[in-house]
């Protein structure tokens, strides 16, 4: 009974030593702004997009975000949004495109998680088919942060409130690629090429 009571009380205490990591100041990481990812990765070029409507980026909550296209010869263009929150503590989280693509009209026609080796390493990346009418997308996306890509939201977020307490940090963001879909040429290969290209060089922006 002794012994019992003993774990229980070490548990507790452990949950309040952990719980007042998690809620304490945020730790603060050099980085270097989004708007500093070249223009040229590898074969693709890029230029920038429309800026997001002011009351879409209060929305998101977002520190810091780009948005983007970039071609490729004998590739379908691509779109790139990536937005990096400095802190998810206070209400400011990702918004999944999961949520937010069916909002917009698009319904998914296809998912999976694909694996890819960027920067010498595997990582995962969410890979969806969705369409609007006779109109269909490949998307891409994963968040990044914290030395990790994840392609899981649960596993993400699971992983933030760890790193809230481990490492006093909540910072990261969602990187989306958008390209075309038509029917005589798969998008998925140019996106994924795109996407190996992009990964490594974020690791300095999204930290």
């Amino acid at each position: 009974m002794i012994r019992r009571t003993s774990i229980v009380i070490a548990m507790l205490a452990a949950a309040a030593l952990f719980g007042a990591r998690a809620s304490g100041r945020e730790a603060q990481v050099a980085r270097e702004s989004l708007a500093t990812l070249p223009h040229v990765l590898d074969d693709w070029r890029g230029r920038e997009a429309a800026p997001l409507r002011g009351d879409v980026v209060a929305q998101l909550g977002v520190d810091d975000y780009i948005h983007r296209t970039y071609v490729a010869p004998e590739r379908p263009p691509v779109s790139l949004y990536a937005g990096y929150y400095e802190s998810q503590r206070q209400g400011d989280t990702i918004h999944s495109p999961q949520n937010c693509l069916p909002g917009a009209g698009w319904r998914p026609v296809s998912s999976s998680i694909l694996t890819i080796e960027a920067g010498g390493r595997q990582v995962p990346v969410n890979h969806y088919v969705i369409q609007k009418g006779l109109d269909r997308q490949v998307v891409l996306y994963w968040y990044q942060g914290r030395g990790r890509v994840i392609a899981n939201e649960f596993h993400n977020k699971a992983l933030l409130m760890w790193d809230a307490a481990t490492l006093r940090r909540t910072n990261g963001g969602l990187v989306r690629i958008i390209s075309p879909h038509a029917e005589t040429a798969d998008a998925t290969p140019g996106a994924l090429a795109f996407a190996k290209a992009l990964i490594p060089r974020l690791e300095r922006l999204m930290p």
